[in-house]
């Protein structure tokens, strides 16, 4: 959609058929403020509904999400039931938005690529899908013929750019012969998931029940202060060997799966598929529980390998998405904004340039971004057995995310701090330095991580006296204007503006057009 908006004559190859099962189902406060930039920049006010569960209620009644107010983690040991520590030790939550109606979303793939081709096919994308690519061919005047099957027939086709979104292993990665490279310092990992009906909610089962705090703690009754519903949320059930996603839609549907490491995956026989499913509800009763009437509502799927990454993302006249260069883990939803961020990278330099050709920066950027995130995802799946250790490694990212969406609305000029700040050279190095994949961690780790992450701490985290919940408050914002390099009236006036800001108009031109966008040149092709 925004190479129509540049201008460019624009086919859409899909290798299977809409509407079609996919996951990356969950996005976050950072993709969000990036689909409302990308829209706005790029003239795309359909879109922007999707930035927000409010707008998108209203906006998309039909196109199927589910409410995401923040992060929820329960560690879980085998054989046990779940039951709060004292001073919630084995949870954490951590808000993400001070209401629905600016909460962030789970998206039912099956819907929400199902609306997107819609749109693009209505700015004049030429869509095929059921295509099965061979082989790419680039010729002297840098174009490219793309040839393959559709329905028994031929099919070739000559662009001036290949931009390929095909996942990982995908499609350039096999017709150029791509090295996979993978993730130093990496634990091979398999995940098993499926799409359920019937998933019993967490608040509405004794076991995960919120506690009265310790005598004595300052804060009051949990009932009163939980930061959000705790199953409204992405949610997360950690065990020693990896974790569980449950993730709800408004349809009554649940995608739900497991990432485990490759020993508990070998003794589970994950690639028997419900069998191992089985087997793996067996270990934790409370999981157990929670999916007692669940029925799957499709096949379990397998993957014997979760982390990738190839050796080169882009070259002369082609680029890939970071989905499909890198993929990590869906433990902290970074798959959308990741692949955002990519898209806004080869937009900015085909608007700013004039050239269909990004510099080779970009794909820099995307494999620094993946290594970052891929070294911090070790580090938590070394933590999960000591879960104090992982709730503090974690506020690495949780800082870093709730700056970097902040800093994009109050100063977007100087939001340069990558994902997960991959381009700042203190962060990077503090989070390496205390991973608990590289070293035990200490009696002092909370302290150091909360040293570490000081400077772009905006949100109020790392505070031992709100025993792992963290609320959204967005006076701690306030706060901490002058990371910013700004006043705090500044902020709470944009803070102000930004949550009484109405709906935007979303029905805006799909016609054939292409605007003077911002202030690149436009390129007329």
């Amino acid at each position: 959609m925004i190479a129509r908006r540049l201008g460019y004559r624009v086919m859409l190859f899909e290798r299977g058929r809409h509407p079609r099962f996919a996951i990356g189902e969950s996005a976050s406060p950072l993709a969000g403020v990036l689909i409302e930039q990308l829209a706005d920049r790029y003239d795309l006010p359909r879109l922007r509904p999707l930035s927000a569960f409010g707008t998108w209620q209203r906006a998309y009644p039909d196109v199927v999400c589910g409410l995401k107010r923040g992060f929820t983690y329960f560690k879980h040991e085998t054989g046990h039931r779940y039951a709060t520590k004292p001073g919630r030790s084995n949870q954490l939550l951590v808000a993400a938005s001070p209401n629905d109606e600016l909460s962030d979303t789970h998206w039912l793939r099956s819907d929400v690529d199902h609306f997107l081709v819609r749109e693009a096919t209505a700015l004049g994308v030429d869509y095929l899908d059921e295509v099965t690519l061979d082989a790419v061919e680039w010729h002297v005047d840098g174009t490219a013929t793309l040839s393959g099957v559709r329905r028994g027939s031929p099919v070739r086709v000559r662009a001036g750019f290949v931009v390929d979104a095909s996942g990982p292993r995908g499609f350039l990665s096999r017709a150029l012969n791509i090295p996979e490279r993978g993730f130093d310092g990496y634990p091979g990992t398999q995940a098993l998931y499926s799409h359920f009906t019937d998933v019993a909610r967490c608040d509405e089962t004794p076991d995960f029940e919120p506690r009265i705090p310790d005598p004595g703690s300052p804060i009051p009754d949990p009932r009163s202060s939980i930061p959000y519903p705790i199953d409204d949320a992405a949610l997360h059930h950690v065990f020693d060997q990896g974790w569980m996603w449950v993730l709800r839609f408004g349809n009554g549907v649940t995608s739900a799966g497991i990432a485990v490491t490759e020993s508990l995956a070998t003794e589970l026989r994950l690639a028997d598929g419900a069998p191992a499913w089985e087997r793996f509800l067996a270990r934790y009763p409370s999981i157990a529980a929670q999916f007692a009437d669940a029925r799957p509502i499709r096949e379990f799927t397998w993957m014997p390998r979760v982390a990738y990454r190839c050796a080169q993302a882009a070259g002369e006249r082609w680029a890939m998405l970071p989905s499909a260069a890198a993929f990590i883990d869906p433990l902290f939803s970074t798959g959308i904004p990741l692949t955002l961020l990519g898209i806004e990278r080869i937009a900015d330099a085909w608007r700013r340039g004039g050239s269909l050709d990004p510099p080779v920066k970009t794909a820099e950027i995307t494999f620094a971004e993946a290594d970052h995130t891929a070294r911090f995802i070790a580090g938590c799946y070394a933590a999960f057995p000591r879960f104090d250790a992982f709730t503090a490694y974690s506020m690495f990212y949780f800082a870093a995310a709730s700056f970097s969406e902040m800093q994009r609305r109050l100063t977007p000029e100087r939001a340069s701090g990558g994902f997960l700040r991959a381009a700042d050279e203190a962060y990077v190095s503090a989070m390496r330095e205390l991973s608990p994949a590289q070293n035990p961690p200490a009696a002092d780790f909370f302290a150091r991580v909360a040293g570490a992450t000081a400077p772009i701490n905006v949100a109020g985290l790392c505070n031992p006296a709100l025993r792992n919940w963290y609320p959204v408050d967005l006076e701690d914002t306030v706060r901490a204007a002058h990371k910013f390099g700004l006043t705090p009236g500044r902020v709470r006036d944009a803070l102000e503006f930004a949550n009484v800001a109405s709906t935007p108009n979303v029905s805006g031109n799909r016609g054939d057009r292409s605007p003077d966008v911002s202030s690149g040149t436009r390129l007329g092709r």
